[in-house]
């Protein structure tokens, strides 16, 4: 199947200009200043990009798939993801966790709902284990699973400083980023460990003592929600400033009238003051993930749930509201995730990468048209291709 998009703005996320983009089957196969379209040749389905931006499909590093959650009884088990979720929000990559609940969403289960994606459309990588130590795997070590399971791209999310975790001891975290450093090595896979990071005011001090007293490098670690609260975030870009990634989570629900998130798109523009490389930050939706609200005292008291949506409803942000340049502002949702995650086809547009593009609109940056392994998901802001169930 050959298509041609014509005439768009194109950022690779880096802009360079007005370009034609000839997808072949699943891959990117030319990009020109101009294709024409050969007469007596086989049918190509032409896209008319004029007054349009073209750009990498979006990765959502951080998702549950499955559904997540639970803290408020088995009542407030979130529902699994469906396919229009995704793709009407961009996204067209898509990297699964379980977390809170390891007992009832198990390893296998998650392994099925991303192959089950991939043959609704989007591609879908995921993380084995959960908040939990010691690590709940598919096989009998995490090695395994990162060696042996094509799915399984590291560890996560391992939860720290955060009430519901399994307090777990730096020396057992230096063991779990260990096995998945060896895992991706022999794979060739990021195999890095993501760490959810809650509210407490230990912040990442745990990471930090694994990097200080192991040669284990801080990028093995891929620490999410660092926009949890002002304190923790201003711990997130000491932590940026030695080295490491950063996440910041676009679905956000406050826990009290003081103790607010760090809206990402400002959250952003002060990392890019604070002169940080964007490729050490993300953007993730945690979409499907419950989102409880808890009072002073640890107590249940309400519950939202993250959804996919939010993740570029943010970068929008950063670049309408904050000021931030698109080729930038593009990069947390693309490039950014592609490089950590070592996921080479993603979160670039170049000759042979696949054919994972979003069209949006111009004028207000809304989004028009999304490809998915060079086929068409979203047409004129419509899904045409739903999930089974949808």
């Amino acid at each position: 199947m050959l298509t041609l998009i014509k005439n768009g703005e194109v950022f690779t996320p880096d802009y360079i200009g007005k370009k034609d983009i000839l997808l072949v089957d699943q891959k990117i196969g030319y990009i020109q200043d101009s294709i024409d379209v050969p007469n007596s040749f086989v049918q190509i389905n032409v896209v008319d990009a004029t007054d349009k931006m073209v750009v990498p499909g979006f990765i959502d590093a951080h998702v549950h798939i499955t559904g997540g959650g639970g803290e408020g009884s088995y009542r407030t088990r979130t529902p699994e993801l469906q396919l229009t979720e995704a793709t009407l929000a961009g996204v067209t990559t898509i990297i699964g966790v379980i977390g809170t609940d390891g007992t009832t969403r198990s390893m296998s289960n998650l392994i099925a709902k991303a192959r089950g994606l991939e043959e609704e459309g989007i591609t879908c990588y995921v993380q084995t284990g959960s908040y939990q130590v010691p690590v709940k795997t598919l096989m009998d070590k995490i090695e395994d699973d990162i060696i042996l399971i094509d799915k399984i791209i590291g560890v996560g999310e391992i939860a720290i400083s955060d009430h519901r975790s399994s307090q777990p001891t730096a020396e057992e975290l230096a063991k779990i980023a260990s096995a998945a450093r060896i895992g991706g090595m022999l794979s060739g896979k990021a195999g890095v460990v993501n760490v959810h990071v809650g509210d407490s005011y230990e912040h990442v001090r745990l990471i930090e003592e694994v990097v200080k007293t192991t040669e284990i490098p801080i990028q093995q670690f891929y620490p999410t929600h660092m926009n949890r609260n002002p304190h923790l975030f201003e711990a997130a870009i000491e932590y940026a400033r030695n080295g490491g990634y950063i996440d910041f989570t676009t679905s956000s629900i406050p826990n009290s009238k003081d103790d607010w998130n760090i809206k990402c798109s400002k959250a952003l523009k002060r990392l890019l003051d604070e002169e940080i490389d964007i490729e050490q930050i993300t953007f993730t939706s945690d979409a499907q993930g419950s989102l409880p609200k808890f009072d002073e005292q640890g107590n249940f008291i309400g519950l939202g749930i993250g959804k996919v949506s939010s993740l570029f409803a943010e970068v929008r942000d950063a670049i309408l509201t904050e000021g931030i340049s698109p080729e930038v502002a593009f990069k947390v949702i693309t490039q950014s995730p592609a490089s950590i995650l070592k996921l080479d086809q993603k979160g670039r547009i170049m000759k042979g990468k696949d054919a994972d593009l979003v069209i949006l609109n111009k004028k207000d940056l809304t989004i028009d048209t999304v490809f998915a392994m060079g086929k068409i998901m979203v047409e004129n802001g419509e899904a045409v291709v739903k999930g089974t169930f949808e």
